[in-house]
């Protein structure tokens, strides 16, 4: 039997097909808020607890990205 494989965010399973391909099913929850509130969502990278150690080499990989926030989400109407 494969096993189901915590990763923090999601739970997900791999298997490979007859051909070699491999596939990767993952679920929807626990989610990305689950550790953080949603009105943070993006505002600092966070990664799982296994790659912490890592944490400041993958943030020197990723392209820089400008947060927006929305005018709803600043308790303002539209």
């Amino acid at each position: 039997m494969t096993p189901i494989l915590d990763r923090t965010y999601f739970h997900s399973i791999y298997f490979r097909e007859p051909g070699g391909v491999l596939f990767e099913l993952a679920t929807d929850p626990p989610g990305f808020a689950f550790d953080e509130p949603l009105e943070k969502l993006g505002e600092e990278l966070r990664v799982p607890e296994w790659l912490e150690g890592r944490k400041a080499e993958i943030a020197q990989r990723l392209a820089p990205i400008e947060l927006h926030k929305s005018v709803r989400s600043e308790g303002k109407s539209a």
